[in-house]
């Protein structure tokens, strides 16, 4: 069964668009957190040279993922994996990129700690690991919207909520990666890129 992500439709195209500037040439990219499984589709479609290897945690998730892949017809997008980004064993073992679209502010802090070491293990020297979401800064007035999200996130799951990019930066600092790049997104949201030092 197909699921339907709003959200989806409105942030593909800006996402790609940074995609085409951080993602190499070829070889595999490991979308964490695939969801509805639109993105993997939409960027297969948008970056044929690499094949797109989507997860999820959900089986319902993972149904979909593979409804929308069966669908498209690309022959660059893999079937979907279980993966739970917070295990220690990934089920795939090199990845030249990572991307994890709005999944570390609706997760535990377990997710996105499991989400850099994992990413520490799998990706080569220079590799990039792109996340895509809305994050408190130190020094930046978070947006009222951001504000009331992360409210209405916590309400749902204490464990949940927007992170502050400085502590992400520290993780990805004891993970053996680095901040490279920094992007303002539609919807005050942040594309981040990290890099396998």
């Amino acid at each position: 069964m197909k699921r339907h992500a709003p959200a989806t439709a409105r942030n593909s195209s800006p996402l790609a668009d940074v995609l085409q500037r951080e993602l190499p040439g070829g070889g595999t990219v490991l979308e964490i957190a695939s969801g509805s499984g639109e993105h993997a589709v939409f960027m297969a479609r948008r970056f044929p040279a690499l094949n797109w290897q989507p997860t999820d945690l959900d089986t319902e998730a993972l149904s979909s993922i593979d409804a929308w892949a069966e669908e498209a017809g690309l022959i660059n997008i893999r079937p979907s994996l279980a993966l739970d980004a917070s295990e220690a064993e990934w089920p795939i073992k090199r990845a030249d990129a990572i991307l994890c679209v709005n999944m570390v502010h609706i997760s535990p802090i377990c997710a996105t700690e499991g989400l850099f070491a994992g990413s520490e293990t799998v990706l080569e020297q220079g590799g990039p690991l792109i996340l895509y979401g809305p994050y408190l800064e130190a020094g930046v007035d978070p947006a009222p919207s951001n504000l009331a999200f992360d409210a209405s996130l916590k309400q749902r799951n204490p464990e949940w909520g927007l992170r502050q990019l400085e502590f992400v930066d520290e993780l990805a600092k004891g993970h053996g990666l680095r901040r490279t790049a920094r992007y303002e997104m539609p919807a005050n949201n942040l594309t981040l890129v990290y890099r396998r030092r």
